[in-house]
């Protein structure tokens, strides 16, 4: 352990006369709230739906309401957002005989978002919609049209502030983005004074650097999870679980597909996740080529999950996930995290509280 006034001088801020993080290598939260707040009232409110199409005019007026949490951290310049978040807003529609005729009704309501957060950035959240003054055939039919013609707009807001996000929010213009300058190419002469490099060495330099920073970089990019779960049921009976799509239905409360054959597609979660089977041993062995829709297009994961029978009713299972995503396509550098906790609290826990196998 160096002594202090020893350490890397890369970890020491407060003594540096300007006080700068050097190139965001320290741990940086800030507190993205107030900012969130004021981004989606400013993205949500006052939208046109409908400006008297067939005899409808419909418009949002003022978020009402945002509770909940919202923070961006940077650690090595990477940005990792977190955020959860619900929130509220008020619209109006008005219906008419003609653009220019007598109003026939005018009505409000909300709209609400319950849980907008980071663990979903790929996925549309949740949105409610109500009519407060009128359900009657007109106000039904403004609220049916606001859900058609309304909802996708407010979910393309939203989509707006899930980008902004992930792109470092209210800290983005203060990231640094300044390097070190490099003496690469450069050899000290004799007299002290530094001489290029001969071209061909240089240029053989580079593509080998430019080799390693590309392998170095598919390396840095995934990540694997391991983990092993302990279950007080036959393998079986836990393989023909996870290999059952009404059971799936059941434990996870969610549209699932699943085949049965080596080679068969399966989609989980209402289409969040999907891949196909490798590798299928009855009671003994799954391998799937798995991926979520949040990940970067042409990404697939390769799950293993071993099944282990020591003694008669306990089951060990072994999963191995490689090839996991650090980020998925919006930059949310959650997905290993959030992938990890989904096994265990979506899918294991759900299946020893549903079936009885433990907790």
């Amino acid at each position: 352990m160096a002594k202090f006034g020893e350490g890397d001088k890369r970890w020491i801020v407060e003594d540096r006369p300007d006080g700068t993080n050097v190139h965001n290598w320290h741990w940086v939260e800030r507190d993205c709230f107030e900012w969130s707040r004021s981004l989606l009232s400013s993205l949500l409110s006052n939208l046109t739906i409908l400006d008297d199409e067939g005899g409808l005019a419909i418009r949002t007026k003022t978020v009402d309401r945002v509770d909940g949490e919202a923070y961006v951290n940077v650690r090595k310049g990477k940005i990792i957002p977190g955020y959860e978040l619900s929130l509220s807003l008020s619209w109006e529609g008005e219906a008419r005989d003609s653009a220019d005729g007598p109003s026939l009704l005018k009505v409000s309501g909300s709209l609400e978002v319950p849980y907008l957060a980071d663990e979903n950035a790929g996925e549309d959240p949740e949105v409610k919609i109500t009519v407060r003054d009128d359900d009657g055939p007109v106000g039904r039919r403004i609220k049916d049209t606001f859900i058609a013609k309304g909802k996708p707009l407010v979910l393309e807001k939203i989509r707006a502030y899930v980008q902004a996000m992930a792109k470092g929010g209210p800290v983005k213009d203060e990231i640094e983005v300044k390097k070190a300058p490099s003496d690469a190419g450069k050899a000290p002469a004799a007299g002290g004074k530094a001489v290029p490099a001969a071209p061909a060495s240089r240029n053989a330099a580079a593509g080998a650097a430019a080799e390693a920073k590309k392998e170095n970089k598919v390396k840095e990019g995934f990540r694997t999870i391991t983990l092993t779960e302990k279950f007080n049921c036959r393998a079986c009976d836990l393989y023909e679980i996870l290999m059952d799509e009404n059971r799936w239905k059941g434990f996870t409360q969610s549209n699932a597909r699943i085949s049965k054959e080596v080679g068969g597609q399966f989609s989980l979660f209402d289409g969040s996740i999907t891949g196909v089977n490798e590798e299928l041993q009855d009671g003994k062995l799954i391998v799937q080529k798995w991926r979520s829709g949040s990940w970067a297009e042409g990404i697939h994961s390769t799950v293993r999950l071993i099944f282990d029978e020591p003694e008669q009713g306990v089951t060990i299972v072994k999963l191995t996930q490689t090839e996991v995503p650090e980020e998925d396509k919006y930059g949310n550098a959650t997905v290993v995290e959030n992938t990890e906790r989904g096994w265990r609290q979506l899918i294991f826990n759900k299946i020893r509280a549903l079936f009885g196998f433990g907790i």
